[in-house]
């Protein structure tokens, strides 16, 4: 429905006349008139007192699609890193009444994820920008410690909270009830290999390898870190090299690889294999880890200006692969350029 005609709907249904709702958006009611009949539209700033006085949201005006409304969801979120208050509970409240709906349930459900998520990170943010000031101005007191710890997901010494047992039980039951799910056997063997509950995780990897769709080269790379994980690192490094001769171009070995490296601290070795893989990568856009990685390990090792760089090539790889211009992950990656360039 064109938006004059939603105007004219919403007006009737509210009781208002021409002369009443121009007197509401405090403009001549010659200007309703011209909306009503498609001769012109309203300005994008009276929208938001529009949708106020017929007490729907602003996309409401437009009379959407449901598929349009989720498109602009997310996509508002992948562009601002906070909402208001307002826009957040209009769109829970949609998403939550898409639910009942057969078709458009698991959209609206990874929605409102997305949505709690997002709303999580922004006040992630703000709590850890503020516990690290209550840090550094009472560094012997615990309290904004442990709001730090979880905000930045720093390590938890405490085994009792740092083991992940809640979530290797939601994939022992994701695989049970999906038993050819090759990513809830790899988040399972993931979350077994962290806790070096190796047993565990070599029952998993049985089951997994004889997925017809899991990767032979996925499958000795787990089986390197299960073996670390029974703290036997010469064999560990024997798995993965024989994998290099084996494999030495493929870009799951030269990835996975190059996280085995970085992991283990040989970082010297891990830029390599992280520049190859990427490199070797055929898809386009490309993904940014292996950058991401590469700027890290130059950041650990004190080399901002090279860390810098590194961000410069996320930026063009944002900005000429994936055409982003303001989204978040574009301002997140130019403020840790001028956070790297600040320290160097």
């Amino acid at each position: 429905m064109e938006l004059g005609k939603k105007i004219k709907q919403l007006r009737f249904k509210a009781g208002l006349t021409q002369e009443q709702l121009a007197e509401k958006l405090g403009i001549g009611a010659q200007s309703v008139s011209k909306w009503e009949n498609a001769v012109s539209m309203p300005d994008i700033t009276a929208l938001p007192l529009l949708a106020e006085i017929f007490g729907v949201s602003i996309d409401e005006l437009f009379d959407l699609t449901n598929e349009q409304r989720f498109n602009r969801i997310e996509n508002r979120m992948d562009n601002e890193e906070d909402l208001p208050q307002d826009v957040f509970m209009e769109y829970e409240e949609f998403l939550k009444g898409q639910l009942g709906t057969e078709e458009n349930k698991k959209r609206a459900t990874e929605l409102l994820a997305y949505l709690y998520w997002h709303r999580m990170e922004s006040f992630a943010r703000k709590t850890k920008r503020f516990a690290e000031d209550a840090v550094r101005m009472s560094p012997n007191e615990k309290g904004c410690q442990w709001m730090l710890q979880k905000a930045a997901g720093h390590v938890r010494w405490d085994w009792n909270i740092a083991n992940h047992s809640k979530a290797i039980d939601f994939y022992k039951e994701i695989v049970k009830a999906n038993p050819e799910s090759r990513l809830g056997y790899a988040y399972l063997l993931d979350n077994l290999i962290a806790d070096h509950r190796a047993d565990e995780a070599e029952e998993a990897l049985k089951r997994y390898a004889a997925l017809p769709d899991a990767t032979s080269v996925h499958v000795e790379v787990y089986r390197a870190y299960i073996t670390l994980a029974r703290f036997d690192e010469p064999a560990a490094d024997r798995i993965m090299e024989e994998l290099g001769e084996k494999y030495p171009d493929d870009f799951i070995y030269l990835f996975e690889a190059a996280q085995y490296y970085a992991a283990k601290c040989e970082y010297d070795k891990a830029i390599e294999l992280y520049e190859h893989s990427f490199a070797a990568e055929t898809r386009r856009p490309r993904f940014m880890d292996e950058l991401m990685a590469i700027a890290q390990i130059w950041e650990i090792r004190g080399e901002y200006s090279k860390a810098a760089e590194t961000w410069d090539r996320i930026i063009d790889l944002l900005e000429n692969e994936w055409g982003m211009t303001e989204e978040v992950a574009l301002t997140d990656a130019r403020r840790e350029k001028a956070r790297l360039l600040a320290k160097a």
